[in-house]
């Protein structure tokens, strides 16, 4: 009897392979960072070499597998979740892309979803999505794609070219062309799928100008789809989980009744509430996106997004050079007591919610000649947690009561300091998990739920470790008043003059 489940975890910055036995104990992880490619002159464009995604995440699946002494016979399935809204276009005849990935963060396309606000589609569009006409999504960067490569709408209006998110991309190589397909967490991030009618959408397809051709199947997060076919290493394993990277870590903190929310300190930040099974738009500037699902009904969350969260530490580290590592960081910022006054506004890549501003610029203020590295360290990491109080407050006013405690995971929630003061600024108390590896853990149960690895999920409920909590100690409002005036100070600064 196969004795693990194989998650893949493909994300902004790095693919790792992670190893789950029955009890959801990590048995073994591999990671490969790769390439961000900022293209020279391009102020806001961020881009991946889709053959380094697929095999960065190929050599951590192998490398993990080898490390644990396990065989692919003895891996039940495998669970994928991925960065969602990155688009590739490549040619279902050679299997190449014809352009590099255009990832999440990417601003190219701010002017053209500027312009279908300015036409008045953008009612329409969130009542049929959810989502907002925001070049975050999938959607826009595919018309870009098809737009700016010589031939390919051509191509794709002869059924030549296929899209699809990371998922879809992996899954494609990993069947050698067999399947074409995405799940509903991943279409749901594209501004072309109807999360009320539970399709793709004929005339979101015709407003951003994409063939239906191009699209994938859609298929459930939990649903048995087919063996690897490749000889990766991984030949004969089932795929069985799917999910978009923020949903799969919702699942991963079982947050599957209407009110449980997480927030999950990644590259980005993202905010998740489960919703339930009735569709409602945001009221206040967040989106509304689909939940997954062993089910196999529509389950939707309310989500705020954060662009740049954890990734202000790897800019501190790669950018400034004041620490050498991420995990530096802490002590750097602990150091000194407070900030010293510096304000710190990451929107390196635009401001996602509540504010949905493309044109925000990063901004640093408040620097005085007594200004230290720990101060600008202490104000980074101030500003991950900032960025989420406004998440929260949002969230707070969407929902029919508040929060009364937000569970964690990510990278940076390893970080105390970080975790105490987002508890101090919200007011709740902050529940971070013993593993923080929730998102590949929820890839893992939806694939083990699929195919009876884990009988349901109150078996695996019963599993996990309670973790720590973090209770409110200190008033930050003073504090939190004068980011207010920060983030209005850096909106619209890269605003086309």
């Amino acid at each position: 009897m196969s004795q693990y489940i194989l998650a893949l975890d493909q994300g902004t910055t790095s693919s790792r392979a992670i190893l789950f036995d029955r009890v959801g104990a990590l048995i073994g992880t591999a990671q490969h960072e790769f390439t961000q490619i900022f293209p020279a002159g391009k102020q806001g464009w961020v881009e991946h070499d889709p053959f380094e995604i697929l095999t960065s995440q190929m050599s951590a699946a192998v490398e993990v597998l080898g490390r644990a002494g396990v065989r692919p016979r003895d891996v039940a399935a495998i669970g994928i979740t991925n960065q969602r809204e990155t688009a590739i276009v490549w040619d279902r005849e050679t299997g190449r892309p014809v352009y590099n990935a255009v990832v999440w963060q990417d601003r190219r396309t701010a002017d053209a979803c500027a312009e279908l606000v300015k036409s008045g589609a953008e009612d329409d569009v969130r009542r049929r999505t959810g989502l907002r006409l925001d070049p975050y999504f999938s959607g826009t960067k595919v018309a870009w794609i098809l737009d700016n490569i010589s031939g390919a709408r051509e191509r794709a209006e002869r059924g030549e070219l296929a899209f699809g998110t990371v998922d879809s991309w992996l899954i494609w190589n990993l069947t050698s062309g067999k399947r074409h397909i995405t799940d509903r967490t991943n279409a749901s991030r594209t501004l072309l799928y109807n999360i009320v009618e539970d399709r793709w959408d004929d005339e979101l397809l015709r407003l951003l100008r994409v063939p239906r051709s191009m699209m994938p199947e859609v298929v459930w997060s939990s649903e048995a789809l087919g063996p690897v076919s490749t000889t990766l290493g991984l030949e004969g394993v089932e795929i069985a989980g799917i999910a978009g990277d923020q949903q799969s870590a919702l699942f991963g903190q079982m947050c599957t009744r209407p009110g449980d929310a997480k927030n999950t300190y990644g590259t980005g930040c993202f905010l998740l509430q489960h919703m339930g099974s009735t569709f409602r738009q945001s009221e206040h500037r967040l989106l509304t996106t689909l939940a997954c699902s062993v089910d196999r009904k529509l389950e939707y969350a309310l989500e705020g997004s954060v662009f740049i969260g954890g990734a202000v530490v790897q800019w501190l580290r790669d950018g400034l050079g004041i620490i050498d590592s991420s995990s530096d960081v802490e002590a750097l910022a602990l150091s000194v007591p407070d900030s010293g006054g510096v304000m710190f506004v990451p929107a390196f890549t635009g401001m996602g919610a509540p504010h949905w501003d493309p044109y925000a610029s990063g901004m640093m203020i408040g620097i005085g000649r007594g200004t230290t590295k720990a101060h600008i360290a202490r104000a980074a990491v101030d500003s991950i947690a900032l960025q989420t109080a406004d998440l929260m407050r949002a969230m707070n006013a969407d929902t029919p009561a508040p929060l009364r405690e937000l569970r964690v995971d990510g990278g940076a929630a390893a970080n105390n300091m970080l975790m105490q003061f987002q508890a101090d600024l919200l007011s709740v108390p902050v529940h971070r998990p013993a593993c923080l590896e929730t998102t590949a853990m929820g890839a893992a149960f939806l694939a083990g739920l699929a195919v009876g690895f884990w009988p349901n999920t109150d078996e695996i409920q019963r599993k996990q470790d309670a973790g720590t909590v973090f209770q409110p100690q200190h008033d930050y409002s003073a504090l939190d008043a004068r980011w207010q005036e920060a983030i209005a100070r850096a909106k619209g600064w890269n605003r086309p003059l």
